[in-house]
């Protein structure tokens, strides 16, 4: 099934009362900071009763209410956005389109911040959330003021971490492929990281999704740029529909190679690699781009430290939740932390997902000592028993099925000592255990 997106131009200035359905996303909720800047009065709904994105929301001022009901949609809302992962008789979009008001997705909104805008978008498979910060924290050193919406929380110097930084310069975006949303966009400049088979709950299959980047590829104007891997034959089909200048970030892998970067893993080089691609593109000094990228921190739970355990162990936690990610982060962790005995707790996230790259995922975890599989995250999607976390652990060497994370901390607690390093992976709320985990000394 396709998914088309109409056009709804809004005057953004007029917009001084804005609900989000979904306002705890980690996209919607960059656009939640950006009204709430503007002084916006922002009210939400989110399934979650709380998190870090809603806690901050609340505490910049907007009001957010538990679960969805029509009732939490004001009446003189001048904007309703939503979330494309609700279904379309959520009772707070029907009931906004009952009283006649103004509604965008997230995509269209997105969609209409790069209207005559010079556009930066940042797509793939992996890696784009980290590349989409990369080349954030090169265009603010280099002075050129971006408006930033990310998938993750910034790691800034001097600054409360955030998923948005407010500009007038040019929209540095992150593209995701999920239903096509990317397509809204108007790039500039388009990043490609790399394609794998994903959203596959969507998509047939590789070559439906290539055929989605091909679509966007083709929306770059002939005076603009591609950025990506022209080696990979995943990336042929997109390369014969671009009519811009297309240009190879590997030509900047030994450049990437030489800095001195914060963040772990040769994939990680692959997306520095790529930023500097972009800032090349924009003329922007070398000096600054190598200076920005070496002194980039990193993003929330893309392989980031917690802390340590009460008993020593190193705690780290990464949103990897495809066999690609999760190969490569496990791979960084053996090289770059050399740990005695890595223990990892993954969270499969969505049934489809963990059906269909169910063989992928069996394979996927060579390089732990042992892994513990919580309950899959469900998310967006109704409960399919022909698939379960027992089945998986059944199939992956050195595995056990964990019921809950309450469960899994009280065994880390009591197996693991300071020559263990646990990192937690999944795109649900598994980061809660680390968390539970760490000791706060």
């Amino acid at each position: 099934m396709l998914l088309y997106f109409y056009s709804m131009t809004i005057d953004l200035s007029s917009v001084r009362k804005v609900h989000f359905i979904g306002i705890g996303g980690i996209g919607v909720s960059a656009l939640a900071r950006m009204y709430l800047k503007s002084k916006a009065q922002v009210s939400g709904s989110d399934r979650e009763a709380d998190s870090l994105v809603i806690s901050e929301l609340r505490r910049l001022g907007a009001a957010i209410t538990r679960g969805h009901r029509a009732s939490a949609v004001p009446k003189d809302a001048d904007l309703v956005i939503y979330t494309i992962a609700i279904p379309s008789n959520n009772p707070e979009l029907s009931r906004a389109r009952t009283l006649g008001l103004k509604t965008q997705s997230y995509p269209e909104a997105l969609g209409q911040l790069s209207i005559g805008r010079p556009t930066i978008a940042i797509s793939g498979t992996h890696g784009k959330t980290t590349t989409t910060a990369m080349v954030a924290e090169i265009l603010v050193a280099a002075r050129r003021d971006p408006l930033v919406v990310v998938g993750s929380l910034l790691n800034r110097v001097r600054s409360r971490r955030s998923n948005f930084i407010a500009g007038r310069g040019p929209l540095v975006v992150e593209a995701c492929e999920y239903r096509r949303s990317f397509l809204t966009l108007a790039p500039t400049i388009l990043v490609i990281t790399n394609i794998d088979n994903d959203h596959l709950d969507y998509y047939r299959d590789l070559v439906d999704i290539q055929s989605a980047f091909a679509e966007l590829a083709g929306k770059i104007a002939p005076t603009g740029a591609l950025i990506c891997d022209k080696r990979d034959p995943r990336l042929q089909p997109i390369l014969l529909n671009t009519r811009c200048l297309t240009i190879d970030y590997h030509q900047f892998d030994k450049m990437a190679d030489k800095l001195s970067l914060r963040v772990l893993g040769a994939h990680n080089r692959l997306n520095a690699a790529a930023a500097l691609a972009v800032a090349k593109v924009l003329k922007i000094n070398p000096s600054i781009s190598h200076q920005a990228l070496e002194k980039f921190k990193g993003l929330w739970r893309r392989l980031e430290y917690l802390g340590r355990t009460r008993q020593g162990a190193r705690l780290y936690d990464d949103y990897g939740h495809h066999p690609t990610a999760i190969r490569a982060t496990l791979a960084a962790v053996r090289r770059d932390l050399a740990p005695q005995r890595l223990i990892v707790v993954f969270q499969p996230h969505l049934y489809s997902r963990t059906k269909l790259l169910f063989k992928e995922f069996a394979e996927s975890f060579s390089a732990a000592d042992e892994i513990l599989v919580l309950p899959i995250y469900a998310a967006r999607e109704p409960v399919d028993k022909t698939i379960s976390s027992r089945i998986l652990a059944s199939a992956i060497p050195r595995a056990i099925y964990v019921s809950s994370i309450t469960a899994a901390a009280k065994r880390l607690t009591q197996t693991t000592g300071p020559q263990d390093l646990i990192l937690t992976l999944g795109a649900g709320d598994v980061f809660v255990l680390g968390e539970k985990l760490r000791y706060n000394h």
